[in-house]
C-alpha cells in the first residue's frame, strides 16, 4: 500500500502481569512515591477533568524552577522525558551533518533519527565502556549524551561535558539526565553559561512516578523558544491535570526522594559486592541499575533461571558487545538478596 512507513521501533523491557514477582528489568524506583503524592491524589477534584490542563503547567514549572534554581521560562514540561527528547531531536537537529552518540546507549536515539530522517553516527565506547569525548568527529550536527549512560551506568563529570560545549559551540548538546539522582553530576548549572546545552529529566526513575509519564527539559531561552514552538505545533496539552497535580507535589518533596535514592545507592554498593563474591564482573554504576557479567556462566542461562524464579531482569542478546551481560535494576535489600540467592545456586550448579 502506498505511503506506509517502515521503521524498526524501540523495544522496551517486558511488563509482566504476574503477581508476586521481582521486577528489575525497566529501572523503575524500588520505593513508592512520596506520601504527599498519595495525599494529593486523594484530594484531587475530578470535576477539574472537564477542563483542559493548564497550557504551560505553571504550578509544576514553578516547583521545578525552585528545585533547580533556574528561571521558569527555561523549563518545558512533557509527557515523559521520551517526549522531551523526541521534541529536542525534531527541534535542534535539522542539519545535513550527522548527530553523534555512543554505540551503546539509550536505544530510542537511533529510532528517533530514523523516524525524523536525522543523519547520525554512533561512536564506539572504549573497551571499558567509557566514552572518550575527544574521539568525536570534527564535523557534526549535534551531540546526545545519556549521563550517566544506559545501559552501562557510567557517568561523565560536568567538567568534561563543559569542554565539549566549548569545542562545539555551534552544535546543540542534549544531556539526558534520567539517572542523575543516583550518583551522576548534573550539568543544569551550565545552562546559564552555554546556549547550546539542553538537559532532559524524568519523574520515572528518581521520583518513582514511571506510570505518571511526566518529564521536562531545561534550556536557555533560545532553545526553549524553539522547542516550545515545535511542541505547541502538535501537542500543547502534553501533561494532563492529574499528572501536573501529582508531579508538582513530588517536585517539592526533595527530602523524601533524597532519602529513598540514597537507600538505592547503598543497596547498589552491597549488591555489587555480593556479585563480586560470586565471580561477577560489574561495571561501576551511577544509576539505579548495574550491568554485570559472569566469565563462566552465560547471561542467557542466568536470565532464564532468574525468570523461572519470577525475577525479571534485562538481557540484550541482539547487542553483540553486551550479549553476555545482564542489566539488573536495584530493588529493595530483600529483593536483591533473593537475586543473589538464585544466582549463587545456578553458579554452584554450573561451575
Amino acid at each position: 500500500m502506498k505511503g506506509l512507513r517502515t521503521i524498526q521501533p524501540y523495544v522496551p523491557g517486558e511488563q509482566p502481569k504476574l503477581k508476586d514477582i521481582i521486577k528489575l528489568n525497566t529501572n523503575e524506583n524500588a520505593y513508592p512515591p512520596s506520601p504527599r503524592v498519595t495525599e494529593a491524589w486523594q484530594t484531587f477534584d475530578p470535576k477539574q477533568l472537564r477542563y483542559y490542563s493548564a497550557l504551560a503547567n505553571p504550578d509544576l514549572v514553578k516547583a521545578l524552577a525552585d528545585k533547580h534554581q533556574v528561571p521558569s521560562q527555561w523549563i518545558t514540561t512533557t509527557n515523559g522525558s521520551d517526549d522531551s527528547l523526541a521534541l529536542a531531536f525534531q527541534s535542534f537537529f535539522q542539519s545535513d551533518d550527522p548527530i553523534v552518540f555512543p554505540d551503546l546507549t539509550y536505544g530510542f536515539y537511533s529510532v528517533w533519527c530514523e523516524l525524523f530522517h536525522i543523519p547520525y553516527q554512533e561512536v564506539p565506547l572504549a573497551a571499558d565502556f567509557t566514552f572518550d569525548l575527544s574521539q568525536l568527529p570534527e564535523k557534526i550536527g549535534g551531540i546526545v549524551l545519556a549521563n550517566p549512560n544506559a545501559p552501562t551506568g557510567i557517568g561523565k563529570p560536568a567538567a568534561e561535558i563543559e569542554k565539549l560545549l566549548q569545542a562545539y559551540p555551534d552544535c546543540v548538546l542534549i544531556v539526558d539526565e534520567a539517572y542523575q539522582a543516583f550518583g551522576g553530576e548534573s550539568v543544569i548549572p551550565l545552562v546559564e553559561k552555554y546556549d547550546n546545552l539542553y538537559v532532559t529529566r524524568t519523574f520515572s526513575k528518581d521520583a518513582a512516578l514511571a506510570g505518571l509519564r511526566v518529564g521536562y527539559g531545561i534550556g536557555g531561552e533560545r532553545l526553549t523558544g524553539v522547542i516550545q514552538a515545535v511542541k505547541n505545533s502538535y501537542n500543547p496539552y502534553a501533561v494532563d491535570s492529574i499528572a501536573e497535580h501529582l508531579a508538582t507535589v513530588a517536585a517539592k518533596d526533595v527530602s523524601y526522594y533524597e532519602e529513598i535514592n540514597q537507600k538505592i545507592c547503598a543497596t547498589r554498593a552491597d549488591f555489587i559486592a555480593a556479585l563480586s563474591q560470586l565471580g561477577f564482573i560489574t561495571l561501576p554504576s551511577q544509576t539505579n541499575f548495574v550491568l554485570t557479567t559472569h566469565p563462566l556462566v552465560s547471561a542467557q542461562l542466568l536470565f532464564e533461571t532468574l525468570k523461572a524464579a519470577t525475577i525479571f531482569v534485562r538481557y540484550f542478546p541482539e547487542k553483540e558487545r553486551i550479549a553476555n551481560y545482564l542489566r539488573i535494576t536495584i530493588g529493595t535489600d530483600e529483593e536483591m538478596a533473593e537475586v543473589v540467592t538464585v544466582l549463587k545456586k545456578v553458579i554452584e550448579e554450573t561451575t
